[in-house]
């Protein structure tokens, strides 16, 4: 099965950044940002400040997961950027997509923070870290990934999944 792999993780953390390195470290690959595939509604939820609901995530995730499949059936490699908070998000994605090796840029909530203050021209807020802070539940048993310390160089990080993903 082609290869597809998930960066994940809190807003800020560097998901769009890392997935792009490491699909263009990848030959043939594509990079699918999962902020791209949101309904307009759930945008304006989070520009709004208000945390998504599992019921507004649920189309989103599916999307992420067709989206994934559609590339992987054309035989290329993929790399999404989504933050799969929960096991069940995660669960999903599997579902629709196939296997699905999880990449979880983790950092201390004050670096993110910091990020998000930071950032210009991105809908979601840094009012909404701690909402998704509350709601990330970290890789479990049975999950395919790694964790990775988003206090090393992006390259850094790829070199590391590059290794691990093997």
């Amino acid at each position: 099965m082609t290869r597809a792999i998930v960066v994940m993780g809190v807003s800020g953390c560097g998901k769009s950044t890392v997935g792009a390195l490491l699909a263009a470290a990848l030959p043939s690959a594509v990079f699918l940002d999962a902020d791209d595939l949101h309904p307009a509604a759930n945008r304006a939820r989070m520009t709004a400040g208000i945390p998504l609901t599992d019921q507004d995530r649920e189309p989103w995730l599916r999307a992420c997961a067709a989206a994934v499949a559609a590339e992987r059936s054309a035989g290329r490699p993929v790399v999404l950027a989504c933050s799969a908070l929960r096991r069940s998000y995660r669960d999903l994605l599997v579902a629709g997509a196939g296997p699905l090796f999880f990449v979880h840029l983790r950092a201390a909530p004050a670096l993110i923070a910091g990020r998000l203050h930071a950032r210009q021209g991105h809908f979601m807020p840094a009012g909404l870290l701690a909402s998704q802070l509350e709601t990330l539940e970290d890789l479990e048993l049975g999950e395919y990934g790694m964790v990775a310390d988003v206090a090393g160089t992006p390259g850094q990080i790829v070199r590391q999944v590059l290794s691990a993903a093997a």
